[in-house]
């Protein structure tokens, strides 16, 4: 045998050997691949159909306007309180100035009203001691009239006697009457002032509404973070005109729990319980376990929930696995889920038999 012959055979028989020991320990990686696979289905139920997520709210604009001032940043950490946008309030506070001046105009019109139901009252007053004293004359000059009367038939007393009195008598009624038509008409000015007192305190009482709600329409030119939490994306810059409910920015709450929703198959289910405990695993971090606990269970699959769920009664049916959200609460600590963001990818094992 030549010396090529030998290193040939040398060779061929290094190579046999490293490609045999590689074989051996793909054998083994996948066998303990397998083994692991095949225990997690007995001791798991499995999905990586599954989400972070945590409250992300809408910041609205609650009056229009022009934007003033925006004072927060992409992904900027905000308190509670913290100003983020400010509307030109101009506009505002003329309306407020405005329905300020009408309610004090009005506030003085019900002063004047009330004088007048005094001096009214008062006038009332004069009148009503005015009818008493031209009932009394009234009251005299019937009696003489009366005495007159029986001394004319007794032929006592003269004609032009008894005309006298029957003047004096006719005046007095007269005087009478009109004593007792001024006191009504003091009354009827008294009911008619008291009537326009109701409608302007009415009044008045809408244009304080109406101050007061444009006060709160100037509060609502300062938009402030409802809670500790952290911005999303800047959309609005300074001078952009914004309309009533309109989103200017979005806000994650850090002060609220997050969660994970599953979608598990249906033929999955069936064994699992609200209170389960579950082991999450992300894709972010891999290296790193989150415990939690099913919470509840949607009450329909995702897509009787679509915006156009699927007819099986158009004749194209063909059988499909739906799935079911679960809703599961994360038990860690937060500061364990504070790396978290809402949206990741997450794999799901509820534990089968814990």
């Amino acid at each position: 045998m030549d010396k090529t012959t030998q290193d040939y055979t040398a060779t061929d028989k290094i190579i046999t050997r490293i490609t045999s020991w590689t074989a051996i320990v793909i054998l083994i990686v996948l066998l303990v691949m397998g083994i692991r696979i095949i225990t997690d289905r007995f001791r798991y139920q499995i999905t990586n159909d599954a989400q972070v997520q945590e409250y992300i709210n809408p910041v609205v604009a609650r009056v229009s306007g022009y934007v003033k001032e925006v004072r927060f940043e992409d992904n900027q950490q905000v308190d509670q309180g913290d100003t983020l946008i400010k509307i030109d309030p101009s506009q505002f506070l003329l309306l407020e100035s405005e329905s300020a001046e009408a309610t004090a105009n009005a506030g003085a019109e019900l002063s004047v009203l009330e004088s007048n139901i005094m001096t009214a009252a008062r006038l009332a007053s004069v009148s009503e001691s005015q009818i008493s004293a031209a009932r009394a004359r009234l009251t005299k000059q019937e009696k003489d009239y009366s005495r007159y009367s029986k001394l004319f038939a007794a032929e006592s007393a003269t004609a032009q006697q008894l005309e006298a009195v029957k003047e004096a008598l006719d005046i007095a009624r007269s005087d009478y009457e009109s004593a007792l038509g001024n006191y009504r008409a003091a009354l009827s000015r008294i009911e008619d002032y008291r009537s326009r007192k109701a409608g302007l305190s009415a009044e008045i009482r809408r244009r304080d509404a109406v101050q007061k709600r444009a006060m709160l329409d100037l509060s609502y030119t300062v938009i402030t973070a409802p809670y500790k939490g952290k911005m999303g994306r800047k959309t609005i810059q300074n001078g952009e005109f914004v309309q009533a409910n309109q989103t200017l920015a979005n806000i994650v709450n850090q002060d609220a729990d997050k969660w994970v929703i599953a979608n598990f198959k249906e033929t999955q289910i069936s064994e699992m319980r609200t209170g389960q405990p579950v082991l999450i695993e992300t894709d972010a971090f891999p290296d790193e376990v989150f415990h939690g606990q099913i919470e509840s269970f949607s009450p329909g699959t995702g897509s009787s929930f679509s915006l156009l769920p699927t007819d099986n009664a158009t004749g194209n049916f063909v059988k499909i696995v739906q799935r079911i959200p679960v809703k599961i609460k994360l038990t860690d600590s937060r500061q364990h889920t504070g790396m978290l963001r809402a949206g990741m990818n997450a794999t799901v094992k509820v534990i089968r038999h814990p």
